[in-house]
C-alpha cells in the first residue's frame, strides 16, 4: 500500500521524537568512574540523590587503576571520574597526551605516615625502610611529609608532577624508600618499618585517619576533584556535578558522618 504524503509525514516525525527523546536520554546518563576509596560512597550518598531529582540517571564504573579510568574519560566511555589530585591529574594528562580537567573539589583524606614494624614515633635508625607511593606526584607528597619530622630534606625545585629520588637533597637517617603501587602498601605495612599511605587505600582498608603516627599538612593541590573531559567542562551535567557538590546536602552529609572526620575540606565548605 502506497503512503500517502500525511502519512510519511507522521513517520518522520514520529522519528524525528524518537531519536530526539534518545538523545534527551543520553544527556541525562552520567557514568563514574572510581579508583578504590571513600569518593564512590561520598558521591552515591550525598550528591547522587540531588542529581537523580534533577532526571539524572547514574551508572558507576569500578577501575583499580588512574591511567585507565583517565583514559576512560578522556574518550567518552565515561562522562567523569573521582579518585585523584590536580598534580596526579596534570601527571597522566602529560603522560597520554589528553586534556582532562577538575571541576570541583571533593573531601578528601590525607596521606599519612603509619607504622609497621616500628608503631611509635621516633628518631629513625640508619636503613629504616619507608613504603611510598610509585607515583611521582604521590611520592612527592611522601617526601614532604617526611620533610616537615626532619628526617630528609628535598631540592626547593622540586616538580611534583616529575619528583624522584634524585631530589632528595639530604637523607641524614639513610632512610631507605621503597616504591610500590600505593594498593599494596596496607598489605606491606608488615614488611617495612613505615609507610606513607595515601587517604583513600588508607580508609578504604579500614584504617583510621587517627591512627596515623603523622598526617600530611593541609594542601589544595592535594585535595581530590571530580574530573571530566576539557570539552565537557561547560556542559550541563558537569554543571549539575558540581553544584551537587556544593548543595546543602552533600555538606549537612559529609558533617554528619563521622567517618568524614580529619578530611581534607574544601573550601566551598567554609
Amino acid at each position: 500500500m502506497r503512503m500517502t504524503l500525511m502519512s510519511k509525514l507522521v513517520v518522520a516525525l514520529l522519528s524525528s521524537a524518537a531519536l530526539f527523546s534518545a538523545a534527551q536520554a543520553d544527556d541525562k546518563l552520567i557514568r563514574i568512574g572510581f579508583n578504590p576509596g571513600p569518593y564512590k560512597d561520598q558521591f552515591q550518598q550525598g550528591v547522587a540523590p540531588w542529581l537523580v531529582k534533577k532526571g539524572y540517571k547514574i551508572e558507576y564504573k569500578d577501575f583499580s587503576d588512574g591511567i585507565q579510568v583517565n583514559d576512560a574519560v578522556s574518550r567518552g566511555n565515561i562522562e567523569a571520574n573521582i579518585m585523584q589530585h590536580p598534580v596526579y591529574l596534570k601527571s597522566v594528562n602529560e603522560r597520554l597526551g589528553i586534556d582532562n580537567v577538575g571541576i570541583v573539589q571533593v573531601p578528601t583524606p590525607p596521606m599519612g605516615l603509619y607504622g609497621g614494624k616500628i608503631t611509635t614515633l621516633e628518631t629513625p635508625k640508619p636503613g629504616t625502610v619507608i613504603s611510598v607511593p610509585n607515583q611521582a606526584p604521590n611520592e612527592y607528597r611522601a617526601a614532604l611529609v617526611l620533610q616537615s619530622l626532619g628526617w630528609l630534606k628535598i631540592r626547593p625545585d622540586s616538580d611534583p608532577a616529575t619528583f624522584s629520588q634524585k631530589f632528595i637533597s639530604e637523607n641524614p637517617y639513610k632512610i631507605v624508600l621503597k616504591e610500590m603501587d600505593n594498593a599494596q602498601q596496607v598489605r606491606a605495612l608488615p614488611d617495612v618499618d613505615f609507610g606513607l599511605i595515601q587517604g583513600n587505600f588508607a580508609v578504604s582498608s579500614g584504617m583510621k585517619l587517627d591512627s596515623a603516627l603523622k598526617l600530611e599538612a593541609p594542601t589544595s593541590q592535594f585535595i581530590n576533584v571530580v574530573t571530566v573531559a576539557g570539552k565537557n567542562q561547560q556542559a550541563a551535567f558537569a554543571k549539575d556535578i558540581v553544584a551537587g557538590y556544593r548543595s546543602d546536602d552533600f555538606k549537612n552529609y559529609i558533617r554528619s558522618h563521622h567517618q568524614y572526620d580529619g578530611y581534607l575540606l574544601p573550601d566551598y565548605f567554609k
